[in-house]
């Protein structure tokens, strides 16, 4: 019984009004039995109670169509949640971190309502962050011409944060079709609005934004907001354009069940806030207008008995085993093993490290037309990436498919998390910055796409290969040399990959294209026109995750490295070889997996390891390294196990800096001839 008109006291279905009226009795009794799990120690560790909201939410979930919208509820919806169509022993299920919870399956936190197949999203604790997945979910509609609409809502505190900005900045540049619904009631916590922005309301911050509406309406107030609800989606479905709807509520309790409001706000303003209720003035209405006592009596009593009925199932309910907390991670990935153990007949014409990374990407994008790309910088007339490494693909396959995003990191990443939950065969691939010292902005962002699949019990993962130029050697100093993969690496559900020759970067970009699942792609920026990198690299060659190569066979000691330093120890070896010194060489490639079975084989080998990366020694990804040879090969070594890097500091812009701080054939030698000589 959706809202397709607009709607009075006087001319609405009575049909209409009950079900509303059943709509916020059952939702206001589920909010009010929530602390009472916590009290018996049952669940719901964190609620959040929506009571002063009610309209405004009711409005939501009524506008909302599961066959066209989607929509991103933040943790105070429940109502919404409600009248969207979750029923209450679903939302119970939420708050108790059932197995059956559609949000999460106890995953994640309570009062975080989602039900992923009617396209109700499950959005983070990082409050408002989801209006980036909105605006990408809107942008594949607009993409794919479909007719609906991304909701999304939050409290008017985060829209102070920063990517909330970019959001709405994003979606008015490129027209796409979201509301966002700020729920106002005047408190982000205990911190009053005043102290979020100069504006009364926050609302008012956006109104200079091009090809945005903004609306206001009394989200206390049931017809107010239904109608300015159904009115801000009609228009962003005509027009194509953002619509903001400010909804002026308030809050009659807590913020929630950690917060005691008595401690900010005085007995008078609780009390005023309690007079507002919409729940009891929307029944004093009902009765004015020809409803009688007993029939809404009927209705609370029939509420009552659903709601005993869902609380009895719930807490029945089994919850999750501590076993399935290792399931959905990430997904299987695409094997990528068409070439066997990655090698291939090497005949044919060497092409640099660029070339492989372009030539691979235009490969892709007519393997599946279903694929995207954008960044900064990306594509402008000749103009292809601050490297040209997308140099032709905007020419190829067009402005829908190739284009540039603003200066905001954190739009590029978020909106490829939402962009692809719009339909499951999407590939993505950002640059996610220009540089990889410039990712930082991100960095929630990055993390949102690393849980997002096991946070939503598999219901959800983010298929985005995120590709960042890394590393030194190019006289770039501070945001232009540094290595990402040692602060990253413990974050888990991303792959991280760095390729160090033209065949593997090809190979490995195309089995993160293929693959359902985040990946961070390194990309050695030094290495791009490297006459070293370059390699013979087949039209359609794979390379696994999690499959480390031995570029260089040997006896005496294995050196485990990747990326820009891997050709300053093939280098050495070679040089020591003139001296009888029979060094292997191991290019790691995949970081996270990482290839457990060849380190193994490798020190059982030689039994001595040196690991040698371009980032810092301390805090560097080859201490994890170290780590698992130390637990898992100690009875073959005969030294310890050391690792090399760059000291730590920063890398220095001057050329002496760069020199004395990054690994070079000269200090990499003598660390391997410490080692054999140990």
């Amino acid at each position: 019984m959706k809202v397709t008109k607009t709607h009075d006291i006087k001319t609405t279905d009575k049909k209409v009004l009950k079900e509303w009226y059943r709509l916020l009795v059952l939702g206001r009794m589920v909010d009010e039995r929530a602390p009472n799990y916590l009290k018996q120690a049952l669940g719901w560790s964190y609620h959040a109670p929506y009571a002063g909201h009610d309209a405004i939410q009711l409005a939501i979930g009524q506008v909302f169509d599961k066959k066209t919208d989607h929509l991103f509820p933040y943790y105070r919806d429940m109502q919404t949640a409600l009248s969207a169509g979750c029923s209450a022993e679903e939302l119970i299920l939420n708050g108790l971190s059932k197995a059956g919870d559609l949000a999460s399956g106890g995953r994640h936190m309570s009062n975080h309502f989602a039900k992923p197949e009617w396209n109700i999203h499950n959005v983070s604790s990082c409050t408002g962050n989801h209006t980036l997945h909105a605006v990408g979910v809107a942008r594949g509609m607009k993409r794919y011409k479909h007719k609906g609409v991304a909701i999304s809502s939050q409290g008017e505190s985060s829209t102070s944060e920063g990517y909330c900005y970019e959001a709405i900045n994003g979606a008015s540049t490129e027209k796409l079709p979201v509301v966002f619904v700020f729920q106002d009631n005047g408190y982000g916590i205990s911190v009053p609005k005043r102290d979020q922005t100069a504006n009364e309301f926050a609302a008012d911050n956006f109104t200079g934004f091009k090809n945005l509406k903004v609306v206001h309406c009394d989200g206390k107030d049931i017809f107010d907001s239904m109608n300015t609800m159904l009115a801000a989606k009609k228009h962003a479905i005509e027009k194509s354009e953002p619509v903001i709807v400010h909804a002026h509520c308030v809050r009659i309790g807590n913020h929630s069940n950690s917060d005691k409001h008595e401690w900010y706000r005085d007995e008078k303003e609780i009390a005023e806030a309690k007079a507002q209720d919409p729940l009891p003035k929307f029944k004093a209405l009902l009765l004015k207008n020809g409803f009688k006592e007993k029939d809404l009596e009927k209705i609370e009593a029939a509420c009552k008995d659903e709601l005993m009925t869902a609380h009895k199932a719930a807490v029945k309910a089994p919850h999750p085993t501590a076993e399935s907390m290792y399931d959905f991670l990430i997904p299987e990935p695409y094997a990528g093993d068409k070439y066997g153990d990655g090698s291939h007949n090497e005949e044919g014409e060497e092409i640099k490290f660029i070339t492989a990374l372009n030539e691979t990407l235009k490969a892709e994008f007519r393997y599946n037309e279903h694929t995207f790309i954008w960044g900064q910088d990306m594509a402008n007339k000749e103009k292809g990436g601050i490297f040209n490494v997308s140099k032709g693909m905007q020419q190829e396959f067009g402005i829908e498919r190739v284009f540039n995003g603003p200066i905001a990191e954190d739009y590029i990443l978020g909106t490829a998390n939402g962009m692809s939950r719009f339909r499951d065969d999407i590939r993505i691939v950002v640059e996610g910055a220009e540089f990889a010292d410039y990712f930082w902005p991100a960095m929630e962002q990055y993390l949102e796409c690393s849980h997002d699949y096991w946070r939503s019990n598999g219901a959800f993962s983010p298929n985005v290969t995120i590709r960042l130029a890394s590393g030194g050697y190019i006289g770039g100093g501070l945001y232009h040399s540094q290595n990402l993969e040692g602060n990253l690496a413990g974050i888990p559900g991303v792959r991280i990959v760095c390729p160090s020759f033209a065949d593997d970067a090809a190979g490995l970009l195309r089995t993160s294209m293929r693959s359902k699942g985040p990946t961070l792609y390194l990309e050695p920026k030094s290495l791009y026109n490297s006459k070293e990198a370059m390699a013979v690299v087949p039209d359609d060659y794979e390379v696994p995750f999690g499959k480390a190569k031995i570029r260089r066979e040997g006896t005496d000691l294995s050196v485990i490295t990747y990326g820009n330093t891997t050709h300053f120890c093939l280098a050495v070896a070679e040089k020591l070889a003139q001296e009888g010194f029979n060094i292997e060489v191991m290019d790691l490639r995949s970081i996270i997996p990482m290839d457990e079975q060849a380190i193994i084989d490798t020190v059982s080998k030689t039994n001595r390891c040196l690991v040698v990366h371009e980032d810092k020694v301390f805090g560097g990804f080859g201490g994890e390294i170290v780590a698992f040879i130390n637990e898992n090969c100690f009875e073959a070594l005969d030294a310890p196990v050391k690792r090399f890097g760059s000291p730590f500091i920063p890398v220095g812009f001057n050329r002496v800096f760069e020199k004395a701080t990054l690994p070079n054939t000269d200090t990499i030698e003598q660390a391997i001839r410490d080692m054999l000589t140990y």
